[in-house]
């Protein structure tokens, strides 16, 4: 038998290090060559680690939660053969390991234990009515007891409502009536009671890493946010006859590739917005490639998934492209490349959006694009208010690079572009 160690691997270009998220084996167990052991995390991106051999876990290398080198051991596993590791002569023996025997043992014949004396019987407690619970009749309603009890209840000055009925259907008998009358009202199952209770999560994983990336994003970059309010109404009019004519066959468009395609065009006349900030070095990196981050809520929690080159795609490639990462991202297939190069993002959280936000940029980035609720209004259009469907954009800026003039023109330009959809269609 032989000890092989499955180390952590090399997960991506410039990666030092890996959280460990979750272990799908423990000591003891039996796994086979491709069986998945443990899942890592960096960058966002989750990993699964399978196992390269067929054997028995003898001992795991950290604590979920642990953030562990590149290249360190994460398990070794006992196998046929020589393995890849000397053993561990200070691992703790076997649980179904036993001592060697030099000499046989005689047998000895069992003894029979001496009579115990019989516990003295134990007072009998005194029956007391078990509290009773009072049900929450609803309002108006009557509780029923024959007259003989509602009588005695007059008398006794009770409103039997606050009775509870031990007989059918929580009819109230004379015992029930004396038991209130000795012990008072039964419990309210609805009565308000302070819940002292508290309860710590350690932050893991991909939640841990959002806290990270949301503090040093507050913490490092001044937010503007300018709020501004776009009319929709010929955008969804055009949004709904292309998915009628072509949603079969190019696929359904929602209002995320129209912004898209619309922070391309404003982009190319504010190309400072699509761009990275090192403030560690003092440089502005602008991208020639617009790499929309589309924030996208998990099970596991936010993530962005980055749709690249968007001023390459048409607006039904844009869709498709969205629809493919949105999904791996909530099933948890999206690579680590799928989740990393945005050059500038957009979150949006549709029916629940509110009317405005203060969305946080994703760091390094100097700009994101918040997308509020579409609503019905009335507006005024000069002779009368009429029905719009009308939508707010809330896009923050990185103040440091992005003065506000700058800002205000680029949501103007996005403004435009979304209020008159068919220049969308109208690309240089």
């Amino acid at each position: 038998m032989g000890v092989y160690t499955i180390r952590l691997p090399d997960v991506g270009e410039g990666v030092a290090e890996a959280e460990l998220t979750k272990w799908h084996v423990k000591t003891g167990d039996i796994v086979r060559e491709d069986d998945l052991i443990a899942e890592v995390m960096t960058d966002k991106a989750s990993i699964e680690i399978p196992s390269h051999v067929t054997g028995k876990v003898l001992w795991l290398g950290g604590e979920v939660g642990e953030t562990l080198p590149i290249g360190s051991d994460l398990a070794r596993i006992e196998v046929e053969g020589a393995g890849n590791t000397a053993a561990d002569k200070n691992a703790p023996p076997q649980p179904d390991s036993k001592p060697p025997q030099d000499e046989p043992q005689a047998l000895e014949k069992p003894r029979p234990d001496p009579p115990q004396p019989e516990p003295a019987p134990e007072a009998a407690a005194p029956k007391t009515p078990v509290p009773r619970t009072a049900p929450r009749r609803k309002e108006g309603e009557r509780p029923l007891a024959p007259p003989s009890v509602r009588r005695r209840a007059r008398e006794a000055g009770v409103d039997l409502r606050r009775v509870m009925g031990s007989g059918p259907a929580g009819r109230i008998t004379h015992d029930d009536l004396t038991v209130f009358l000795e012990h008072g009202p039964a419990q309210d199952v609805d009565a308000r009671r302070p819940d002292p209770s508290v309860f710590e999560e350690k932050l893991i994983g991909l939640r841990k890493k959002i806290a990270e990336r949301m503090a040093l994003s507050k913490a490092r970059i001044p937010h503007i946010t300018i709020v501004e309010e776009i009319d929709m109404t010929d955008l969804e009019t055009l949004r709904s006859k292309l998915n009628a004519d072509h949603a079969e066959t190019r696929g359904k468009l929602t209002i995320l590739p129209f912004v898209m395609q619309a922070i391309t065009e404003a982009v190319a006349e504010q190309p400072q917005i699509n761009a990275h900030f090192d403030d560690e070095s003092g440089i502005m990196r602008r991208f020639g490639g617009v790499h929309c981050g589309v924030a996208t809520q998990t099970p596991g929690g936010l993530m962005v998934p980055v749709v690249r080159h968007v001023e390459a795609l048409t607006l039904w490639e844009s869709a498709r492209e969205l629809a493919r990462l949105s999904q791996s991202a909530r099933d948890g297939s999206a690579g680590r490349e799928d989740l990393r190069g945005s050059t500038i993002t957009i979150t949006s959280l549709g029916p629940l959006g509110g009317i405005v936000s203060t969305p946080i940029i994703n760091y390094p980035e100097v700009a994101i694009v918040g997308i509020n609720k579409l609503a019905t209004r009335p507006m005024w259009d000069g002779s009368g208010f009429v029905p719009r469907r009308m939508m707010n954009l809330s896009c923050g800026f990185d103040h440091r690079v992005i003065d506000g003039w700058d800002a205000a023109v680029f949501v103007q330009k996005l403004k435009t572009l979304l209020e008159t959809p068919a220049l969308l269609f109208l690309k240089g």
